[in-house]
């Protein structure tokens, strides 16, 4: 076995967690029974004692590929050769109840005659437990007694074996012949759904029918609405429907350049990303939805620290300790290690939350449901410790680990928490010190302009003093902070341009001799911030440039539309995959550039 490109995987999912499966047909990286479980497949970080459950034919040579039935997150898989053509369909039932977990895997042949190998090799708790295997009269029962046990059923309809550890399967089937293999989470002492003979064929066409039914709920219906509702798909994969909130992304490990250190842990809910996730699912027409994850983001306000203050990140059910550990018996993908599991980041302070939160907050009320009483009274605490705290250096958005100093973006999002809790305050009649919240904010403002402004290069810089160029500044006319053609806006774009964009590509900062992030090697384009640069020259007016921007990044997803975090120098993806702040960024930006091109055109 060897690693696949991780742009060579789709994802499938139950709204608590999500599964990767390769084009090779190998599910290389799954957690149970959330997304912050530990891991029972990890191939993808440790090809040797990762765990993987593959079934495939066995062609000496075919060509793979790989697509969604439209408008679902049901995954085929084919396999064409000249001895055959094989398919597998992959799928995760959405269960009535939150600990049903079934991986659902439909073998057919399509034409020819074909033989197939099947392994379900589990490796419990990120490989670090061990476990049983025994054959069952429907397969074959895998059950892990180590800190987090687990038991997985796996039932066939062709006949397995064990064999260290593992369960295999050889078998062959004519056209149109068809075998089916489940894994499910066991429950004890309840009745297993994939029990009934039927199982498979009613859970495809309910998990189909589900899809397409969430997808028809959208209120998108402009320029290239197929990525769009791709994305939307992808959001909603990522969602706990316990919870209702969003993780950044639903893997760990995978790393930011391939062999470096820079390997991270997104399977959390950030605060930053509640306004662009806000935006986003409003935008669709997803009302309950956002309702949801508002719902979830009023429960950590209900949580704020004792001076008023927030974390930047909490687990997707609202734990705050989010633990930063190694995991040194794993390789790492293509060998990039640390492979970290937990967040210290956790534990940073970065002030530019309280300005997407607050925006959250701002949005909801004036595009889903108007907020309470409970909820103002602890916008009220934050605010007022921001009023207090605004000047201080922190990590800011990109959570450096090269010490704190005073960054542009967590000062201009300080500006739109005030800005918003002044706006909303004015607009609801709610009590607050109005005044003392309304001089704050003209102060941050004019702080920017007096200390972020570089006048030899006629630009906003990360922080007072430096020269450099960080792309989070092009959210500056996306938040409002300010105009869109705004001279000195427009002199800032144009340098971001010079130094951090690559045709329609964007770096997020240069590291060299003026600035240190605090880690070693080096990273890819940012796929959001290439989004946000679109968005910039769609409000600026370049149309035509904006439409041939975005349509160069569409071409940058992979085959099913999805997105890692960055790019790499062959256009590789690189990061934690797929990343829900790139389908945010890719939403915003196809809804604003679509409403400005029809808008153009009516004129």
């Amino acid at each position: 076995m060897s690693y696949q490109p991780i742009e060579n995987y789709g994802v499938i999912g139950d709204l608590h967690t999500v599964a990767l499966v390769g084009m090779d047909g190998s599910i290389d990286f799954m957690c149970l029974p959330e997304f912050d479980s530990p891991s029972v497949f990890a191939a993808l970080l440790d090809e040797r004692q990762g765990g993987r459950f593959q079934v495939a034919p066995l062609f000496d040579q075919a060509r793979q590929k790989q697509l969604y039935l439209p408008d679902t997150c049901v995954l085929l898989t084919r396999f064409l050769s000249d001895a055959g053509v094989a398919e597998v369909s992959d799928f995760m039932p959405i269960a009535e109840t939150k600990d049903e977990h079934d991986i659902v895997r439909r073998v057919k042949t399509v034409r020819g005659e074909v033989q197939f190998r099947m392994i379900c090799q589990p490796r419990f708790d990120y490989a670090r437990a061990a476990h049983t295997v025994e054959r069952t009269p429907e397969g074959a029962l895998f059950v892990s007694t180590g800190r987090y046990p687990l038991a997985l059923r796996l039932r066939a309809t062709v006949p397995v074996r064990v064999e260290d550890g593992a369960v295999v399967a050889e078998f062959t089937l004519r056209a149109d012949e068809s075998a089916s293999f489940v894994l499910e989470a066991v429950r004890p002492g309840q009745e297993s759904p994939a029990a009934n003979p039927d199982f498979v064929a009613e859970a495809f066409k309910e998990t189909v029918n589900f899809w397409r039914r969430w997808v028809s709920r959208s209120s998108y219906r402009g320029r290239w609405r197929e990525m769009v509702n791709r994305s939307a798909l992808t959001l909603k994969l990522l969602t706990s429907r316990s919870h209702g909130s969003i993780v950044a992304s639903p893997t760990f490990g995978l790393p930011e350049a391939v062999g470096g250190p820079r390997n991270w842990d997104y399977r959390y809910t950030w605060i930053r990303d509640a306004s662009f996730t806000l935006y986003g699912l409003i935008r669709l027409g997803y009302t309950e939805e956002a309702a949801a994850f508002m719902r979830w983001v009023e429960a950590r306000c209900e949580e704020l620290e004792p001076d008023g203050a927030l974390q930047i990140m909490y687990g997707i059910d609202g734990r705050h300790e989010l633990t930063e550990e190694t995991l040194p018996h794993l390789d790492g993908y293509l060998g990039s290690k640390p492979v970290r599991i937990g967040n210290a980041a956790y534990g940073n302070l970065q002030l530019d939350i309280y300005g997407e939160l607050m925006d959250a907050i701002y949005l909801y009320d004036k595009y889903g449901q108007p907020i309470g009483h409970d909820l103002w009274r602890n916008v009220t605490r934050f605010i007022d410790w921001l009023c207090a705290n605004w000047r201080q250096p922190d990590e800011g958005i990109w959570e450096v680990r090269g010490g704190r100093r005073e960054f542009l973006y967590s000062r201009v999002l300080c500006w739109a928490a005030v800005d918003r809790a002044v706006r909303l305050a004015g607009r609801r009649s709610f009590p607050s010190p109005w005044a003392r919240w309304h001089d704050t904010r003209d102060e941050i403002y004019h702080d920017v302009f007096a200390r972020f402004w570089n006048p030899s290069l006629k630009a906003f810089v990360q922080s007072p003093g430096s020269t450099t160029l960080d792309a989070s500044a092009l959210l500056m006319p996306l938040i409002k902070f300010i105009s869109p053609t705004d001279a000195r806006w427009i002199s800032t774009f144009r340098a971001i341009e010079q130094e951090l964009v690559s045709d329609s590509l964007v770096y997020r900062y240069r590291v060299d001799d003026r600035f240190s992030d605090g880690l070693t090697g080096t990273e890819g384009t940012f796929s959001m911030c290439s989004f946000w640069y679109v968005e910039c020259l769609s409000r600026l007016g370049d149309l035509e440039q904006a439409r041939f921007y975005f349509e160069k990044m569409l071409g940058y997803a992979n085959h099913l539309g999805l997105y890692g975090e960055e790019l790499g120098h062959r256009g590789q993806h690189l990061g934690n995959f797929p990343q829900a702040f790139t389908h945010l960024a890719l939403i915003s930006a196809a809804y604003d550039l679509d409403r400005r091109l029809s808008s153009a055109r009516r004129e």
